[in-house]
């Protein structure tokens, strides 16, 4: 049977040749296998002395360990707010390698006023989108959690979907929300089993699973075709000159 013609088929007359790709599943292998264990980062909203974003952010330290990974949490004490203090300040730069150290993150925050809190931003705030050549967040994969103290929200992870996609970071399906957290922790702050301590638990287990599928490949991953092109010498003097800082 000849196949029909179809009405997008006329080409591509827009694209420049000389940077477009076509994705193979050979150039998704990782160029050399990585010998190290998964690397996470977690970060949490609350500097309460009793903080349940603390409690969930250690119960997914945990789980994590567990599975195989290696995981540093941050501590946002001592955190200036964003461009209340100089980047060269110790808590912005022990965040920022952290998160160059880190494969994969984890954020939880509480809901206040319906959203993430001040301390769960002001952490992401300080985390250029690059650096140089560096940059802190892009292709790492990220878990998005939050507790509430009422009923059962998604404000907050939802949020930091947003947050997180802004940042190109790989933003995994599922995540945990954890209604009336006073009442899922123990005295010791250990989450009491039950079926909101299994959403967890998969929640840990997909971060690892998209960690162990991408870790190697980031670069790869997110590299773009308009980047690409805007990596040319001709492409940034045009640019230059668009915008007056050079005569074409």
């Amino acid at each position: 049977m000849n196949k029909p013609q179809q009405p997008f088929a006329d080409g591509v007359p827009n694209l420049s040749e000389a940077h477009f790709e076509v994705p193979t599943e050979e150039r998704m292998a990782a160029p050399t296998p990585l010998d190290h264990a998964p690397r996470f980062l977690v970060l949490y909203g609350s500097l309460r002395e009793r903080s349940f974003s603390r409690f969930l952010a250690f119960e997914a330290a945990r789980l994590l360990e567990a599975m195989g990974g290696e995981v540093r949490i941050f501590h946002a004490d001592g955190l200036p707010l964003p461009d209340d203090a100089p980047v060269e300040h110790p808590k912005v730069q022990e965040l920022r390698q952290l998160s160059i150290w880190s494969e994969g993150q984890v954020w939880v925050s509480p809901e206040r006023h319906g959203n993430m809190t001040g301390v769960m931003k002001a952490q992401v705030d300080w985390l250029p989108l690059s650096e140089g050549s560096v940059r802190p967040t892009q292709g790492r994969t990220l878990a998005v959690m939050q507790v509430s103290g009422g009923s059962q929200s998604f404000n907050a992870v939802n949020s930091m979907r947003v947050l997180g996609r802004w940042m190109r970071m790989i933003t995994i399906p599922n995540q945990s929300s954890v209604p009336m957290a006073y009442k899922e922790f123990d005295d010791a702050g250990r989450m009491r089993p039950g079926p909101l301590y299994d959403r967890v638990v998969d929640v840990c287990e997909e971060l690892m699973k998209f960690t162990l599928l991408t870790r190697g490949r980031a670069d790869y991953l997110v590299d773009r075709y308009s980047e690409r092109k805007e990596r040319e010498p001709e492409r940034f003097k045009g640019v230059a000159a668009d915008i007056g800082f050079v005569k074409r």
